[in-house]
């Protein structure tokens, strides 16, 4: 696309421009003689060099803890949404929860899955995706217990209780002192 306006400015301050003088007697900026240096060996120096691959690093550490800390954004938007969807059993309520079990769970056992391309240091990345992975699994188990869908009481458990047989049995109710007759 051709630019509407063809106007060109040239922003290199020469000597017979207005306001040389002066901005030349002004102190130079930090690193002014540095970058001057540098531009006058060509920038081919060794510090440059390590420091592109110093970029080149924070940027693939800065890439591993974008991916780590994405599960903490599903987290809140699974408990807005399952907070919306209330106690009651529905279809949306299920599909929430079971979303909110299901994903966290595959999530860790595929755990080196997303890191697997980048080439740095990634455990504490994986670290934090892990726990942020068993928070968002354990915020859809309470919201299951809430919905009564997890054994939680002793009521749920009542199939299993034993029942003894009572031997003998009286219909005279015991005293206060423990003693049946006087």
């Amino acid at each position: 696309m051709p630019r509407k306006f063809k106007i060109q400015m040239e922003l290199t301050l020469k000597e017979s421009h207005e306001g040389f003088h002066t901005l030349s007697k002004l102190p130079k900026t930090v690193g002014h003689e540095a970058i001057m240096l540098a531009a006058r060996s060509g920038g081919t120096s060794v510090t440059a060099s390590t420091q592109v691959s110093e970029a080149i690093k924070a940027k693939k550490r800065a890439k591993a803890m974008s991916i780590a800390t994405k599960p903490g954004q599903q987290v809140m938007m699974n408990a807005f949404m399952m907070y919306m969807s209330g106690k009651q059993l529905n279809i949306f309520s299920i599909s929430t929860t079971s979303s909110a079990i299901i994903t966290p769970i595959t999530s860790l056992i595929q755990l080196d899955k997303p890191f697997a391309s980048i080439d740095t240091d990634t455990q504490l990345p994986k670290l934090i995706y892990a726990l942020l992975n068993i928070t968002w699994l354990l915020v859809g188990l309470y919201k299951m217990s809430s919905m009564r869908l997890l054994p939680t009481t002793s009521a749920d458990w009542a199939d299993r209780v034993v029942w003894k047989e009572m031997m003998e049995s009286t219909s005279i109710p015991p005293t206060n002192d423990g003693y049946m007759f006087m």
